[in-house]
């Protein structure tokens, strides 16, 4: 009998198959890190901000060890920030992950400038296998069937308006069917104190990749690219009383002043804030539309308080 771990590795290899691509967005977190492990001969491209975040240093290792092309690329603070109107018109929104976007805009278009013409992305494995901690404490077995439903990630949108086609080998129809069956506990698991997510995925792979990238922490990506900084530096550029000003101005409920920065390029950029259509119910963030069973809202990046899933 076929045990699980060599299931997934065969249920994985052939979405990976059925997903080439020229390049990979490689984090040197553990997702690209084993879709690169199963694209023998990939291009890596890496992006990070300035001197922050860490992801280039796993990069770097990860592509060493495999053996790949790998093309880094430094941004600075002043470009990036004179790009965010382009993201905020590509996605039309200004939820709070725009730094995460970015990191992923920049990436892309590096590809792009290289030749590359179609992308591997790691994007639905944290998802579908529960590598968010906040998953840890939910009652999986109804959450990720729920949210599998209406994935959507920025990298498909970004992909269109840049040129690129995009591959998404964790999000190809036959792997999702057969991850959405594997049970939480082969998701979940622990060594000593620390719980670890994906864990079947870690434990597929574990003698495939050094340990150290294997059993890292997950870092997301604005902070492993270390766009997370921008948080701070917009942050700095509004007063308390503009944003306490604007927030009784604007019918938005602004969760943080670099929310309200990205609302202001978001008014100059697409307009106003698109009403609900048939279907749809008001996001109690901003009034625009969202479907009733929607976790997230594209426009404002509004989320429930509290899920209720336990």
């Amino acid at each position: 009998m076929v045990n699980i771990e060599t299931k997934f590795r065969r249920e994985l290899r052939n979405a990976v198959r059925r997903n080439q691509a020229g390049g990979i967005l490689l984090s040197g977190g553990l997702d690209t890190s084993i879709l690169a492990f199963l694209s023998p001969g990939i291009k890596a491209f890496t992006v990070y901000l300035e001197s922050f975040g860490k992801d280039r240093i796993y990069a770097r290792k990860v592509a060493r060890y495999l053996g790949l092309k790998h093309y880094e690329r430094e941004i600075s603070v002043g470009e990036a920030i004179k790009e965010m109107p382009k993201v905020v018109g590509i996605l039309q929104s200004f939820d709070p992950a725009i730094p995460n976007d970015l990191a992923i805009y920049f990436a892309m278009k590096f590809a792009k400038e290289k030749g590359i013409g179609s992308l591997l992305t790691g994007d639905g494995a944290d998802e579908l296998l529960a590598g968010y901690s906040y998953m840890f404490k939910l009652n999986l077995e109804e959450y990720i069937p729920r949210i599998a439903k209406n994935m959507h990630f920025s990298s498909q949108d970004i992909g269109k308006a840049i040129g690129l086609e995009i591959k998404q080998p964790y999000m190809d129809r036959k792997f999702v069917k057969f991850a959405l069956g594997i049970k939480t506990e082969l998701k979940i698991g622990k060594i000593g104190w620390r719980t670890f997510g994906k864990w079947i995925l870690r434990k597929a792979y574990e003698g495939s990749l050094p340990k150290e990238i294997i059993w890292q922490g997950k870092r997301p990506i604005e902070k492993g690219s270390g766009f997370s900084k921008l948080r701070e530096i917009i942050e700095s550029r509004i007063s308390d009383k503009e944003f306490e000003k604007k927030s009784r101005i604007y019918p938005v409920k602004f969760i943080t002043k670099e929310h309200l920065y990205y609302y202001e390029i978001y008014r100059n950029v697409i307009g106003e804030i698109p009403w609900p259509k048939t279907g749809e119910v008001s996001c109690p963030g901003c009034g625009a539309g969202i479907l009733k069973e929607a976790f997230h809202c594209r426009v404002c990046g509004w989320t429930p308080p509290k899920l209720n899933l336990s």
